[in-house]
């Protein structure tokens, strides 16, 4: 894997020198019995932007997803939503594409992907997200009991990899940005673990680069080493040829059209 060169270290030193971002980790009651994932919902009910440009199978995608969920999902479940959620371009128009989705069963976690340009501030985010629907960025989230095996969800976007051929001079901060991003999620999610805990990491992107090479992202995954890891971002792959684990940790690609819009089974 490559370095970060000195310069993209340095202004990730100077992103973080004000000490650490704000962080929100809540302890949320009740037992969820199982928890679901499903990312790329690519919602445009404000902005109608026409799926079917990827190919047939995106015909009509939110209400195959909405008809599966409703099949499969409870109202005491989890389900976990890694990026791209929404084609809008501001918070009030994502928060009417979200809409629909918050009035489906179980609670809800969002995650930023690279097409989610409404995302704001998490706090601004938080405060306009409906009953029962919350987002991680920094962070970890708690769910359960603590000794009853509690559920902890962390994770950040990810980004493409200096091994990629498309990785340019401008991808170097933000790769940076988003392993310091994941350090501080995994590490907010140590500390709210316990002996039952489960540790979930979401990302938008995969965490490897080409061929499955180690990047930033996997040393992270190495060194705090959570119980499953979800992403998303890859569209028309074959689930046979997706990264499915990870030196022993279970790896899910759940794109929306990859699970041919059914959420995934993850813990139950």
């Amino acid at each position: 894997m490559k370095s970060l060169p000195d310069t993209a270290l340095a202004a990730l030193g100077r992103l973080f020198s004000c000490g650490p971002p704000r962080r929100f980790v809540g302890l949320f009651s009740g037992v969820f019995m199982r928890v679901f994932a499903i990312a790329d919902l690519h919602l445009a009910f404000v902005t109608p932007k026409p799926m079917t440009v990827f190919g047939a199978q995106w015909a009509g995608h939110p209400q195959a997803i909405f008809e599966q969920w409703r099949r499969e999902v409870r109202a005491d479940d989890l389900v976990l939503l890694p990026g791209d959620l929404s084609w809008a371009m501001r918070l009030p128009d994502a928060v009417t594409d979200l809409a629909p989705v918050a009035e489906l069963p179980g609670t809800k976690v969002l995650l930023r992907g690279n097409h989610d340009y409404w995302w704001p501030t998490i706090s601004r985010l938080r405060s306009a997200l409906p009953t029962g629907m919350f987002a991680v960025q920094n962070d970890a989230l708690r769910f359960g009991e603590v000794g009853q095996g509690n559920i902890v969800v962390c994770g950040t976007r990810g980004w493409i990899t200096p091994a990629s051929e498309a990785f340019g001079p401008d991808d170097t901060k933000i790769y940076a940005r988003e392993a310091e991003r994941l350090r501080l999620s995994l590490e907010a999610a140590r500390k709210l673990a316990d002996d039952t805990t489960q540790t979930l990491l979401m990302l938008h992107y995969p965490p490897t680069g080409p061929q499955f090479a180690a990047t930033a992202f996997t040393e992270l995954i190495d060194e705090y080493r959570p119980d499953q890891v979800l992403y998303g971002h890859l569209h028309g792959l074959p689930l046979d040829r997706s990264l499915q684990s990870w030196k022993g940790i279970p790896t899910h690609l759940v794109a929306a059209d990859v699970l041919r819009f059914k959420p995934k089974l993850i813990v139950g």
